[in-house]
């Protein structure tokens, strides 16, 4: 039971961060905006944060300390991919080389606050933002999977999937960001204002991908290294085996998460550790299983019909 809890745990702190990520991914490509800078923005936004963590150090409790870092990287990610909407929405830019771009930028801006700030590029904290969940860690075999030495951002990650969900099929916003994704031109001429849902949705990809950094970050590590383990890359391949809904979307993150749990874990599973597989294929093999599993669910694509397609209000 203990082995089942303990990879249970770890499923949640991988596939939490890939959820809340491709997510953000969703909104931006349901207005028409591809996205692709989702690894530089987790990263920004996890840099950020622990610099936060790092600077204030003990100097208040764990969790007021956690929601103010949340705060920051939430903030850094969508001035961040402010960027990218200008050179989308109003230059026109390719959309892939803006996202590729600001992935190149991201690491090494990174790199180099840290060592103007602190000498070194590693910029550490101490975890003390594990929590217990008042009577709801007693509950048996749940409880310590789920509400005992918990992370708050877990039950974020689930606040976001609901009203993200909520929002895009039950609401007036969404409704509108959905049909700028679809037809933008169609959508212009029923009143909508495409290029105010298109920044719209950048921007909530932003903060959703600078948020996925810290939450990627905090629960795995006690430093930051300019580096995100290409979590920006999978969350966008899980927005595709996830065909763009919520809910699926969900799915392909728990999927992958227990893929990717297992890879980092299995020395604490005493089956996999008796196996005597070399390291390198537990670490290949998330990676394998995201290009096994995209060459046969890219084949049915449900992608917005208008995503990565510059919109021009004076063309039709």
């Amino acid at each position: 039971m203990q082995v089942i809890i303990f990879i249970v745990q770890q499923t949640m702190y991988f596939s939490i961060p890939l959820l809340i990520v491709a997510l953000g991914a969703m909104f931006a490509e349901r207005s028409g905006i591809i996205n692709i800078a989702m690894e530089g923005i987790m990263i920004m936004g996890a840099f950020t944060g622990i610099l936060f963590l790092n600077l204030t150090g003990n100097s208040m409790s764990g969790q007021l300390q956690l929601i103010i870092a949340i705060i920051i990287s939430v903030v850094t990610g969508m001035v961040f991919s402010l960027f990218h909407a200008y050179a989308s929405i109003n230059m026109k830019a390719d959309q892939t080389i803006s996202g590729t771009a600001l992935n190149m930028f991201a690491p090494a801006f990174a790199i180099f606050v840290a060592r103007v700030i602190q000498g070194v590029q590693q910029v550490q904290f101490t975890n003390t933002f594990r929590t217990d969940v008042p009577v709801l860690k007693d509950i048996p075999v749940l409880g310590p999977m789920f509400f005992q030495g918990a992370y708050i951002t877990t039950y974020l990650g689930i606040i976001i999937l609901i009203v993200s969900t909520v929002v895009l099929y039950r609401t007036r916003f969404g409704l509108r960001l959905r049909s700028c994704g679809e037809n933008p031109h169609a959508a212009d001429a029923a009143g909508i204002n495409v290029y105010k849902m298109q920044y719209a949705g950048t921007l909530i990809s932003g903060a959703l991908a600078g948020l996925g950094g810290l939450v990627f970050v905090v629960p795995t590590s006690v430093n930051f290294n300019a580096d995100v383990a290409g979590y920006g890359f999978l969350a966008i391949a899980v927005l595709i085996f996830g065909q763009w809904h919520p809910i699926k979307i969900f799915g392909a993150s728990l999927f992958f998460g227990v893929m990717k749990a297992i890879s980092a874990s299995y020395s604490g599973i005493p089956f996999l550790a008796g196996l005597g597989i070399p390291s390198y294929f537990y670490k290949m093999f998330p990676y394998i299983v995201t290009l096994v599993v995209l060459i046969f669910t890219s084949k049915n694509s449900q992608a917005p019909k208008a995503e990565g397609k510059p919109f021009d209000k004076g063309q039709r």
